[in-house]
């Protein structure tokens, strides 16, 4: 059985703990300037498109996608000063509890209903042994971020809307997985921005 949950239900600040160490963080609202960032990212963001082995075939990744390491000194320069702002405002809210920054912004574009991510954890690096935090600002149009725990139970609909801020904290990215699932409903572009922690992927 689905427990259908709407962003509304959770208070502005308001923890969501989710069992096993996992909890989550659902901030409503939470960029202000939403609408000129959406347009400016969508505009400067060198968008590229991945390909990826799938069983016995190669097939396009469903979505676009660009990536930057606020801490590499080779790396080139971060195309919008806004990633960096919100990057300060997150290490401001959760350095402390994470007991590191976030260093990387990975960024994806739904172009439309048939982009999608599939099911997963973020347990590529430390995250696989350790506890973490990803936080992802959503931008655009709303969809639904899903979240189910890892070998079955009751999963969470959430519609992540223009402007929400998610973070997924503690064990969560080892014992629940996430998705953005495909939807037939009309439905325009959205660009996610998720911060993470060095080694954390």
């Amino acid at each position: 059985m689905e427990l259908a949950l709407q962003s509304s239900l959770f208070e502005h600040a308001e923890r969501r703990h989710l069992g096993d160490g996992a909890w989550i963080d659902y901030r409503s609202g939470w960029l202000e300037d939403a609408d000129s960032l959406f347009t400016e990212l969508h505009d400067v963001i060198p968008w590229r498109a991945e390909r990826r082995q799938m069983y016995d075939r190669v097939l396009d990744v469903p979505r676009l996608v660009s990536f930057w390491d606020f801490a590499e000194q080779d790396a080139a320069p971060v195309p919008h000063p806004r990633l960096k702002q919100i990057r300060r405002r997150l290490n401001d809210a959760y350095a402390g509890e994470l007991g590191e920054p976030f260093t990387t912004a990975g960024l994806c574009l739904y172009r439309d209903g048939d982009d999608s991510v599939a099911w997963h954890g973020d347990t590529i690096g430390r995250s696989s042994t350790e506890d973490t935090m990803v936080a992802i600002v959503g931008l655009g149009a709303t969809r639904v971020f899903a979240l189910r725990p890892r070998g079955g139970g009751k999963s969470l609909r959430l519609k992540h809307c223009h402007g929400d801020l998610l973070v997924m904290g503690g064990s969560c990215q080892r014992t629940w997985e996430h998705a953005i699932p495909k939807t037939s409903r009309p439905t325009g572009p959205r660009i996610s921005i998720q911060f993470r922690p060095h080694d954390v992927r």
